[in-house]
């Protein structure tokens, strides 16, 4: 049984499978539906942190797919407060074939997936998003044609969402750069991952402190929120450091022609992003918001349809030896001609 909870999990042949499929099923939904193939299964979605686009996407990547959500509020379950995640994992795999959890503590994660008899999916955690990552890198192929030597800059704060930005990006071969202040750069086992990682794919990774540097060359523009839920505590300092980070159009100017603007929502408009950048002719944050439903899909298709296990190709036609052939050929004209002298 297969979980998804980091994009180190996967291979590079894996991610591009998942990618792949994003692409097949949203054309489908475009085209006038997807088949039913999730039909009389329910994703079950633990929430402790709430969210806008996490939580409509999955219930809508599920219905689109056949199948059903179940939303479960933090008032409902308290995990790891008022009943134990090992409980709550052996509960909900009674009741639900997949579960998908946006916690706080990324151990809660591993503990869902330790003891839970089904999937289980990192909606986000303290430590990565790779469902974010799955869309972001969708986008980025819809956009510039694929990842392989394209140029990822992160600019801001070295959070959750930048650490599967990354590992995806060194996984299928982008290039990544992050501009971050001191003291708010990238949890160091995950940047070590993905040094070993990008060694095999090829893909360069540099971290800076100057965003103008950063901006140098790059094809893709990214930035998230300067405080994260559960920084809040942190507001007015970080308010104080990031300003130099602000993606603005006099930014976006020293980024390679053609580069796009991505922000995996939600945004503080004016601080880290500005209105003229968001929506300016090189932002794509809305058509990425919609990419998370279509990845999702991909998502729940793969563990649930596929049973997480790539499907087997279909063996080549084989063609006829060229004897065969032409005897094939001759029994056939003799075929015409006798039906010509009847």
């Amino acid at each position: 049984m297969r979980h998804y909870l980091h994009v180190s999990d996967y291979t590079a042949h894996e991610l591009q499978h998942l990618l792949d499929l994003a692409l097949r099923l949203k054309r489908e939904r475009q085209r006038g539906g997807n088949r039913p193939i999730l039909k009389g299964q329910v994703l079950g979605m633990v929430f402790q942190k709430p969210s806008l686009r996490t939580r409509v996407s999955f219930d809508m990547a599920m219905r689109h797919l056949g199948g059903d959500a179940l939303y479960l509020s933090p008032a409902e379950i308290g995990l790891g407060g008022r009943e134990a995640v090992a409980d709550v994992a052996r509960v909900l795999s009674g009741y639900v074939q997949a579960i998908m959890a946006r916690t706080f503590a990324h151990q809660h994660i591993l503990e869902l997936a330790q003891y839970a008899s089904v999937p289980v999916i990192n909606g986000l955690s303290d430590y990565n998003h790779p469902c974010q990552a799955l869309a972001d890198a969708l986008t980025i192929v819809e956009h510039k044609g694929g990842l392989k030597g394209v140029n990822v800059t992160f600019i801001g704060d070295g959070n959750n969402v930048a650490v599967s930005l990354m590992h995806i990006c060194a996984k299928l071969g982008a290039n990544f750069t992050l501009a971050a202040p001191e003291g708010y750069d990238l949890n160091p086992e995950a940047v070590s991952g993905a040094r070993a990682i990008a060694e095999d794919s090829g893909s360069t990774l540099l971290f800076v402190r100057d965003p103008h540097e950063a901006v140098t060359g790059a094809d893709v523009l990214y930035t998230d929120t300067w405080t994260s839920m559960g920084q809040e505590a942190e507001t007015e300092k970080r308010k104080l450091v990031f300003p130099p980070y602000q993606v603005n159009s006099a930014l976006l100017a020293e980024a390679a022609p053609g580069a796009i603007v991505m922000h995996c929502l939600p945004a503080h408009r004016n601080q880290e992003i500005t209105d003229e950048v968001m929506d300016g002719p090189q932002s794509v944050v809305f058509p990425q918001a919609e990419n998370r439903m279509h990845a999702q899909k991909a998502i729940l298709a793969f563990l649930l349809a596929e049973g997480g296990q790539l499907p087997t190709p279909k063996p080549p036609l084989r063609k006829a030896a060229p004897a065969k052939r032409a005897a094939a050929k001759n029994n056939g004209a003799g075929k015409k001609a006798a039906a010509r002298k009847r």
